[in-house]
């Protein structure tokens, strides 16, 4: 590897930003205007905002007038979570039915009280169990029910039957709720092909700002009665504050690039992950790859090498000039026991050392080839340490 030269394969976790991102946001950086005012100033900011409005719209087969803009994905799940979350004119939801795979802006970042939140089941592959939901939904009689499950997981890349699971919610007049973060600009996410009621994003998991995301509606007849930030009337009053005009930019820009190459990128993604899942697999035959019998973000792979540790694997692939992350990987950059795993019924000793590879728009197939390497270095010096201590 050449002097410097580092490998970043963590897009799950943050995906570089693109180069057309930035300039879309150093334009918008620039403008003066503050775009609830009505000067041509303000009006330029606030014909930012609505392009950007339009193209993440177009990423998720919605239409514009139901985007509203927050400052991320954890933001959007803890607006929407509550149960002043309600069809326009109908009672707001009582009951909270989350994935026990859930990110944990959802586990933990709902407004719901303790005991009106029930977690759902996943299976070994970490797949949602539709028949246990069915008959809790069955059991629920007249109760107003909220349902979160997300269209990919951001540890395993598994993806979730989010249109079953529509489908069985309405049929028992619930509501459903996508985190579709992580699947958005990976994998098409259609809101009226899936059947949901609202889903939530993220721009810096495709190539956008940091600390930019959204809560897109199915139509207009949903309202949140229970605001997080109350204030002014901007975003239609969802959410008050000035807008960020240079990030919503930047989003807009990136959902319209994803949008653009969604199967072509797709594709070439598969292609490499399934290489780098290969030359895991010859490197270390004895290799588990999380979730390999269940349909997967294109993108991503996580995978175990017994007897190696997370810990200890993430400091020596960074010091190859391999940025990976850990399954279980949390804010304060620890590594701690995943919810995901222990859910999909993994055995403790496995998942330590659960690590995640994530491509993205940057990916090259040298990288994969870099990864290989040092991986091939890593599982050498555990296999001579298993050897001295036999």
């Amino acid at each position: 590897m050449a002097a410097g030269q580092r490998t970043y394969l963590d897009h799950n976790a943050t995906s570089p930003l693109r180069p057309e991102v930035a300039e879309a946001v150093l334009r918008a950086f620039q403008l003066p205007g503050n775009a609830s005012s009505v000067h041509a100033e303000g009006r330029a900011a606030r014909a930012e905002i609505e392009r950007a409005r339009e193209q993440v719209a177009r990423l998720v087969g919605a239409r514009a007038k139901n985007v509203v803009f927050t400052s991320g994905g954890t933001e959007a799940a803890n607006l929407v979570l509550t149960p002043g979350f309600r069809r326009l004119g109908k009672p707001g939801c009582t009951r909270l039915l989350l994935g026990a795979a859930e990110h944990p802006c959802v586990l933990n970042g709902h407004r719901f009280s303790s005991d009106a939140v029930e977690i759902l089941p996943v299976d070994s592959n970490g797949i949602l169990d539709l028949a246990w939901l069915e008959a809790r939904l069955r059991e629920a009689g007249d109760e107003h029910v909220l349902i979160s499950v997300q269209l990919a997981n951001n540890e395993t890349g598994v993806l979730q039957p989010v249109a079953e699971a529509a489908r069985l919610v309405h049929e028992h007049g619930g509501l459903i709720h996508t985190d579709a973060v992580q699947a958005a600009g990976k994998i098409p996410v259609d809101m009226t092909e899936l059947g949901i009621d609202v889903l939530t994003l993220s721009a810096h998991k495709i190539g956008g700002p940091k600390g930019i995301g959204a809560v897109v509606l199915a139509s207009d007849q949903f309202e949140i009665a229970e605001r997080l930030i109350r204030g002014g009337g901007q975003e239609k009053g969802f959410r008050a504050g000035t807008e960020n005009v240079a990030a919503i930019a930047g989003f807009g820009t990136a959902a319209e690039i994803a949008s653009g190459a969604l199967e072509r990128e797709a594709e070439r993604l598969r292609t490499l992950r399934d290489e780098a899942e290969a030359l895991v697999r010859r490197i270390a035959p004895d290799a588990v790859v999380v979730g390999a019998q269940a349909e997967r973000l294109p993108n991503t792979f996580a995978f175990a090498i017994p007897g190696l540790k997370a810990e200890t694997a993430l400091i020596a692939f960074d010091l190859a000039g391999v940025a990976l992350s850990s399954g279980s990987a949390c804010s304060s950059g620890k590594v701690k026991r995943s919810h995901v795993l222990d859910a999909m019924g993994v055995e403790p000793a496995l998942s330590k050392g659960v690590l995640r590879v994530s491509l993205g728009w940057s990916t090259t197939k040298e990288d994969v080839i870099r990864f290989a390497e040092a991986c091939e270095r890593v599982v050498g010096t555990l296999y001579k340490r298993k050897a001295s201590a036999a």
